[in-house]
């Protein structure tokens, strides 16, 4: 292993409770239904994506623009001020740099959200690279972000891991060529079954790593 690519929310960061709170507010807010199979749609789209397919699948008369100034005013206090890494995570990062494994960075969040508490919660200066959805044409169920992540870490795919903790992340990245490892994640546990189907390795904690 020479690169690490990290996704944030579920995987390194214990936020997926940020994002619940922050749909259940928007759709309460604009009188809308709770629909599973929009909300787990939203989970591998980048910010405009996800904007735009909210604005479409509610026929919603306000902008895309709009919905995402909503969200992120929602987002950034809670991001900038409560989210925490996973236990352990900061510990095997720490662990890789020591080994010489170039880290990389593969989220669907905004940069002005989580870099953030990356500083905060003191690892943003071990990471090498970072590619975000909102870079490449395609989401998480394609491996174009993890493809980019690992061309800026000087990394190829057959040489790189993949971190995730959803079924479209890692089907993205297994396409790509990325050994995977799903990460347990709360918010994931309907889909444990698939995450072990379609991961290389599965944890319940960075702590099995160290």
């Amino acid at each position: 292993m020479k690169g690490a690519i990290f996704d944030l929310d579920g995987t390194l960061f214990d936020s997926m409770w940020v994002w619940h709170r922050v749909d259940e507010r928007f759709l309460e807010r604009h009188d809308l239904p709770r629909e599973d199979d929009y909300l787990k749609s939203l989970g591998p789209m980048g910010f405009h994506r996800a904007a735009e397919y909210t604005k479409a699948y509610f026929d919603m008369p306000c902008s895309a623009e709009e919905i995402l100034n909503e969200w992120f005013l929602q987002a950034k206090d809670l991001y900038d001020n409560e989210v925490l890494l996973k236990d352990g995570a900061k510990e095997y990062l720490e662990k890789l740099r020591r080994e010489g494994v170039r880290l990389g960075i593969a989220t669907s969040n905004h940069r002005d959200l989580f870099t953030g508490t990356l500083r905060r919660c003191g690892v943003l200066d071990l990471f090498d690279a970072v590619a975000t959805t909102s870079e490449v044409a395609r989401g998480k169920e394609f491996p174009d972000v993890y493809l980019l992540a690992a061309e800026r870490l000087g990394t190829s795919p057959e040489e790189t891991v993949v971190f995730e903790d959803i079924p479209q992340g890692l089907s993205g990245a297994k396409a790509g060529g990325f050994f995977t490892v799903a990460v347990e994640d709360p918010f994931s546990e309907k889909e444990r079954e698939t995450l072990l189907a379609l991961a290389d390795r599965y944890i319940g904690s960075f702590r099995e790593l160290l």
